[in-house]
């Protein structure tokens, strides 16, 4: 009776077969590889748009009609990707979709970064997205982006990650001085105008350590310095992306948020097998500062994207777009908290996620009295529960934290603006937003087999 009646949480890892555990260890093979090959949202795309078309996909502007099964993306301006494969049913049925994004907080060079002070050599950056400024201090540093001249060439740049190439940092004071620093609050220690890249420090002949800086970089990509203005370099931590643990059970590595998400829903539909429902994937850009722009989900780009379905579907009758979106159900596929067993007091343990214990639905996120949060209705909850049950994947419900310590958002809530039922859904992180975020493989590959569930499911 106790265990028809009562939740008992059970760890994953616990009653699974070999064959299985070597599934789920290949599957975050092929993981760590695209968190080494992607530390930006344009390499990311890159990535994503190869694996899409190897899988028979094809860019949506080259096809004059739609018909069942076929597969289109779209790929707008290099940082976001949308993926659709075309059902049985009419695209007015609804869709079902998930959505995760694929920038992770980080440091961007600013406008005019390359300046020298006390005989060295640095980079100005503006920190991107919500970071713990002090960690970002003395770690191996790597530079990724483009530089775009104004004749329209675009030189790309990665640099940190080879083990020949030379990497970067940002430094910090020694403990011996340290004496003010440990006075301030913790978020005060390291200020964002002190996130500054030591790059070099050899002169040149005229004593100017940025002259010979500006010269090794003009020999090397061929730039000024004034194209420092239409460039876009991150700074991300040079850290590989690792198997973590005596059992090799998790995985360490930067910008899993939320990188792990989007990895396992490109492989879930690659996977999927035919439904009469429309399957789409999104891959968005800026949701670590508010999903804004033209890449970042509050844009009409992906409204476009559907729209040019139901265009060459021959389906786009007056209101059809938003009669799609009514009918549509979504997994908004983005990382939640993991339970820290350093900071246990931050989490209510009853509705925390622990790793290792399956994916994570979040039914809201928000902050303090919900604010600012997408509240999955009951009926979308049970339904979503039916096809993990179903499937048996294995799953947790759970919050971001106790109540009043904070909160945080999702792209949930733009596509509940259109008409979806959304619920969040994604793998438990800890150390979330730092330059090593923490995750379990187990959950990784429930993570795959859910968001494949959700797609190839021909629920209403």
């Amino acid at each position: 009776m106790e265990k028809e009646l009562l939740n008992k949480k059970t760890c994953g890892w616990l009653k699974i077969s070999n064959d299985v555990k070597e599934k789920i260890f290949n599957f975050c093979d092929g993981y760590i590889d695209f968190l080494n090959e992607c530390k930006t949202e344009r390499e990311a795309s890159k990535y994503i748009i190869k694996q899409l078309e190897n899988s028979g996909f094809k860019n949506i502007y080259t096809m004059d009609t739609l018909k069942k099964c076929d597969k289109v993306y779209m790929l707008n301006r290099d940082k976001s990707v949308y993926a659709a494969i075309i059902g049985e049913e009419n695209i007015t049925c609804g869709v079902n979709l998930v959505g995760s994004h694929i920038d992770s907080p980080r440091l961007d060079l600013k406008p005019n970064p390359l300046y020298e002070d006390a005989k060295l050599a640095l980079f100005k950056t503006h920190y991107y997205g919500g970071i713990k400024k002090y960690q970002w201090t003395t770690i191996p540093l790597a530079i990724h982006g483009v530089v775009v001249k104004p004749d329209g060439s675009k030189t790309e740049i990665a640099i940190g990650e080879d083990e020949k190439d030379p990497v970067f940092t940002i430094t910090d004071i020694l403990p011996h001085l340290a004496g003010e620093q440990y006075e301030k609050k913790i978020g005060k220690a390291i200020e964002g105008e002190d996130l500054n890249v030591l790059i070099g420090s050899i002169p040149s002949n005229e004593d100017k350590i940025k002259e010979n800086i500006m010269k090794i970089i003009n020999e090397k990509y061929g730039i000024t310095e004034v194209d420092f203005y239409s460039s876009e370099l991150e700074v991300v931590p040079a850290f590989k992306a690792r198997h973590l643990g005596f059992d090799k059970s998790m995985v360490a590595a930067y910008g899993q948020d939320d990188r792990v998400c989007a990895y396992a829903s490109l492989k879930a539909i690659l996977d999927a097998s035919e439904s009469k429902r429309t399957m789409v994937a999104i891959f968005s850009d800026k949701e670590e500062i508010g999903s804004v722009g033209n890449t970042g989900m509050c844009s009409q780009m992906f409204d476009l994207f559907m729209n040019e379905i139901l265009n060459k579907k021959n389906e786009n009758t007056p209101g059809a777009l938003n009669k799609t979106y009514c009918n549509s159900i979504m997994l908004s596929a983005d990382v939640g908290a993991g339970m820290d067993p350093n900071y246990q007091s931050a989490s209510e343990k009853n509705n925390s996620s622990y790793i290792g214990y399956g994916v994570e639905l979040n039914k809201y996120t928000g902050s303090r009295g919900k604010s600012g949060a997408s509240d999955a209705n009951a009926e979308f909850v049970a339904k979503v529960r039916n096809i993990f049950e179903s499937n048996n994947i294995k799953y947790q419900v759970s919050e971001l934290g106790k109540v009043d310590l904070g909160g945080g958002g999702t792209i949930a809530y733009i596509l509940a603006d259109k008409g979806m039922d959304v619920i969040d859904c994604g793998v438990p992180v800890i150390s979330m937003h730092s330059p090593y975020e923490v995750t379990s493989k187990y959950d990784i590959y429930s993570a795959y087999e859910g968001y494949k569930a959700f797609l190839e499911t021909n629920e209403k």
